[in-house]
């Protein structure tokens, strides 16, 4: 995990966080979107593409296994060290999931937040699962200028 933080505080990089792995929507939509669009977002200027979940190592290797993801770098956050630093925790507890990740991402410029798209509902701890402003086509616009 400090490998890979340590990374992300170098030049522009793309950081999305979500609940969990093997996940409906991070499953589905989220991670994989990010994977179809990486070398675009490349090419749109970040440096790397990552994405946290509150998941050990293990499970994010087996996760990005399944899904066949070869480009985005993995970033277990077990401990919700990354998460809590981003102020995007938040509990699940009422669905048996304990203490997550909200729905995010980011752009970092040497470690500095420069943009954040953040899902609604976070201040109110919505039980739903939005996904309308994290996704990799919104995070391309915002690097092509769009």
């Amino acid at each position: 995990m400090s490998n890979h933080i340590n990374d992300m505080k170098v030049g522009k990089v793309v950081v999305f966080g979500l609940p969990g792995a093997f996940t409906p929507t991070c499953s589905s939509t989220h991670l994989p979107g990010y994977e179809e669009k990486y070398d675009q977002i490349i090419e749109a200027g970040a440096r790397e593409v990552y994405c946290v979940s509150v998941n050990d190592s293990f499970v994010m290797d087996a996760w990005a296994k399944d899904l066949g993801i070869s480009k985005v770098k993995m970033v277990p956050d077990g401990n919700l060290e990354f998460t809590d630093k981003m102020n995007m925790r938040v509990s699940k507890s009422n669905i048996g999931f304990g203490d997550r990740s909200w729905r995010y991402s980011v752009v970092l410029q040497d470690g500095v937040i420069t943009k954040l798209f953040e899902e609604e509902g976070k201040a109110n701890n919505f039980e739903g699962d939005p996904f309308k402003v994290s996704g990799a086509d919104n995070m391309l616009s915002f690097l092509k200028g769009e």
